[in-house]
């Protein structure tokens, strides 16, 4: 796997936090550890029905994807995270009571997850995207508590320490960033709609499927600028992250889900696929871990409630334009990049940009062809993508990455081409933007988020 599963603590909330005064410490100390008795126990009776809900709650919430390695035991943790300040590696979530959390209370757990507190008190990295768990309701939470500790198998798996340097491993100062941007934990929150199904689809997008971890923007603490679309047209308006951009979900008419039906969106999240787009980098983990269990019923939920987002920008609806198409089947490769499409790529996705529809996906009109950012064309052009295999698609078709093949002018050419053909209409991409991306593939590590412009 190329990219570590992106996390969310970023340089700029470690140099925040670390130059605060004092009173903004004692303030953390003083507020930040609120809510949750740590020794409260579970005050429900656990049974087969509460461990099978809680089995789906952590597929809701995609929790093996971060900590279950590859080849390792399920949920045993051991995933490295890289961040922009160092490694951190996901904890083994088994009821190992050495290694794991099997000697952890009801409250322990839940301030873990809603809170991001640890059980000596220490704040969590936001790697565990706990301002959206905050969000998770009593019943889901007890559950997911029931099913880790009487329906998931216990590991021996010793925590691997984080690989921070100082100061930026200092703990303290993750009070402070969790008392400013994690919202509080509401037992028992009202629907935030009147219809039962649109209510279900917003409190899985914000709440157990932490959609906005990936795909909201970050301020300057690397804080998400939105937890819910009611704090602003930001929220879900697509960021980069883990070195590719997570698309727009928004109803833009081009860079998001405004071209969408909800069936479409239903498909993708169902196969990692549609007729508009496939899922790569960790949108396929997530569709392989999640999205694909998931029941009809949540996913047409998930499907409204993002449907039912109003477009962050005025974007003029695609339209489907064939004078390339034309040229390129007239064998008129004059446009340049026409040449590098028609040598490397018209084979699959087809001179008229229109791919196969259950197969290779459609460029034209393809939300992450003519996203503002250019990243993820250039990060799949450079080392390609393989689609998740599913129980509805178990086939997992692969695109080859070309980075040993094409120089960096050929690829912002081809890039451009793709971008700018068939009706799209996006920015050009230089030589220049192709060479960081480059350089990122070739030396990850902290520096990978370095720049992380929506």
């Amino acid at each position: 796997m190329k990219y570590s599963r992106p996390v969310h603590l970023g340089i700029g909330a470690a140099l925040v936090v670390l130059v605060g005064c004092s009173a903004a410490y004692l303030a953390a100390i003083a507020f930040g550890g609120h809510g949750g008795a740590p020794g409260a126990q579970l005050d429900v009776p656990v049974d087969q029905a509460l461990i099978d809900r809680g089995a789906y709650v952590a597929i809701l919430s995609d929790c093996a994807a971060c900590h279950s390695a590859p080849g390792g035991q399920p949920f045993a943790g051991g995933l490295a995270l890289v961040t922009p300040i160092g490694t951190v590696f996901a904890t083994n979530i088994t009821p190992d009571p050495a290694t794991g959390i099997g000697d952890f209370s009801y409250g322990q757990f839940e301030r873990a997850v809603r809170r991001g507190i640890a059980p000596g008190g220490q704040s969590l990295y936001p790697a565990m995207p706990y301002p959206s768990y905050a969000r998770l309701s009593d019943t889901d939470t007890r559950a997911l508590y029931a099913y880790f500790r009487y329906g998931v198998k216990a590991v021996a798996a010793p925590n691997k320490a984080s690989e921070i340097p100082w100061p930026l491993s200092l703990r303290w100062p993750l009070t402070y960033w969790r008392w400013m941007f994690a919202p509080t934990v509401q037992p028992a929150p009202e629907p935030a709609h009147a219809d039962p199904e649109l209510a279900r689809g917003a409190y899985l997008v914000q709440g157990p499927g932490h959609c906005g971890a990936c795909h909201t923007p970050r301020g300057l603490a690397y804080e998400e600028e939105a937890l819910t679309a009611k704090d602003g047209s930001t929220y879900l308006a697509g960021a980069v992250v883990g070195g590719v951009f997570a698309s727009d979900l928004r109803g833009d008419a081009s860079t998001g889900l405004g071209a969408w039906s909800e069936q479409q969106i239903v498909e993708f999240l169902e196969s990692g696929h549609n007729a508009n787009s496939a899922a790569f980098s960790s949108m396929s983990e997530v569709v392989r871990d999640s999205t694909q269990f998931m029941s009809v019923t949540d996913l047409r939920a998930i499907a409204r409630y993002l449907k039912s987002l109003p477009p962050a920008a005025h974007e003029a609806a695609f339209a489907y334009d064939a004078v390339e198409a034309n040229k390129l089947a007239a064998l008129d490769v004059s446009t340049p990049g026409a040449i590098d499409y028609m040598n490397n790529c018209s084979a699959c996705h087809r001179s008229s940009g229109k791919g196969y529809e259950q197969t290779f996906p459609s460029l034209a009109g393809n939300p992450v062809v003519e996203a503002r950012n250019p990243v993820s064309v250039i990060d799949l052009i450079l080392v390609g993508a393989t689609r998740p295999a599913t129980g509805t698609a178990p086939t997992d078709f692969t695109m080859p990455g070309f980075a040993d093949r094409l120089t960096d002018r050929e690829i912002s050419n081809l890039a451009t081409f793709v971008r700018s053909s068939w009706g799209n209409n996006a920015a050009s991409v230089s030589a220049a933007e192709v060479a960081v991306v480059r350089r990122k593939i070739e030396a990850p590590g902290p520096a990978l988020e370095a720049v992380n412009s929506q």
